[in-house]
């Protein structure tokens, strides 16, 4: 018997679906309660519907901008839930998964195609900021500058990279103990290309500073926002963060630099869906 069946009544099978601009994530409970998750490709309606009647749900949340189209494909009464308040939703049972408080205050940082910044109180969930920078900025500038388009491939590269090929960083700049700044700090992204004495960098370094860019300045803005608004903690999550080590090392000494508690969300990437599927569970 199923933690969602009693007895002589028939176990629910419900499903939360979070249809983003560049990901479809999934989230359902196994027989014995557990969370488990599919990824997919937003661009293939024909294959996330597929996924979907595969499972044979009975209550089916959505949330996110595909969230509508979705509904239509499949033909039958959805849960639509707001897009933040699933985020709000799943980032809070996430966090007890993890043995984490969520009743105090916190900011979520949902690193997508681009990044929202919410604050999450209880049962309140405010949008508070976010920047246009995220996953769709790795993706366009990837392509540009390197020419890979695959996003595994280009994470995985990335690991391999030295922004310092690519980055002009204090360092570069000032000797040691003349400025009170770190020397491998930023200075200017990219602006070792513009140095005449500069040489060509990899594609594995352009990759690594593609990731330092929008790393850097997610943690930034959201650490401005946490100043703003007093709430000093801020848990990462989002599709963009999904087998990414790099920008998660970027996002997490940038934040504690800046003097802000980071959390990595587990399964981050899937706060939406989680959000979505308690939303059906609710009936």
């Amino acid at each position: 018997m199923t933690p969602t069946q009693t007895s002589g009544e028939k176990a629910t099978r419900p499903i939360g679906v979070d249809v983003g601009a560049t990901l479809a994530k999934l989230a359902f409970r196994a027989p014995g309660g557990a969370l488990e998750f599919a990824l997919l490709p937003a661009a293939d309606p024909d294959a996330l519907e597929a996924r979907v009647r595969d499972f044979d749900p009975d209550r089916v949340g959505l949330t996110g901008c595909g969230a509508i189209a979705l509904e239509a494909r499949l033909g039958m009464p959805c849960r639509q839930s707001i897009e933040f308040e699933a985020w709000g939703r799943g980032s809070r049972g996430l966090l007890r998964s993890q043995g984490l408080a969520a009743d105090a205050p916190y900011l979520l940082v949902s690193v997508g195609t681009g990044t929202s910044v919410l604050r999450v109180e209880g049962a309140d969930v405010a949008r508070v900021g976010g920047t246009a920078l995220g996953g769709g900025t790795l993706m366009g500038l990837s392509g540009a500058l390197t020419g890979k388009t695959d996003y595994e491939e280009i994470c995985r590269l990335a690991e391999k990279g030295d922004r310092g090929r690519v980055d002009l960083r204090v360092g570069d700049l000032y000797a040691e103990n003349e400025i009170q700044l770190p020397g491998e700090t930023t200075a200017a992204a990219f602006g070792k290309l513009a140095l005449p004495s500069s040489k060509a960098p990899s594609v594995e370094d352009l990759a690594a500073a593609i990731l330092g860019l929008v790393g850097e300045n997610v943690a930034l803005i959201g650490c401005g926002i946490a100043y703003a608004t007093g709430v000093r903690r801020l848990v990462y999550g989002g599709g963009t963060l999904h087998d990414n080590p790099v920008l998660v090392s970027v996002l997490q000494a940038v934040t504690s630099m800046a003097g802000c508690e980071p959390v990595l969300l587990e399964h981050g990437t899937f706060a939406g869906a989680v959000g979505a599927l308690d939303s059906a569970a609710d009936g």
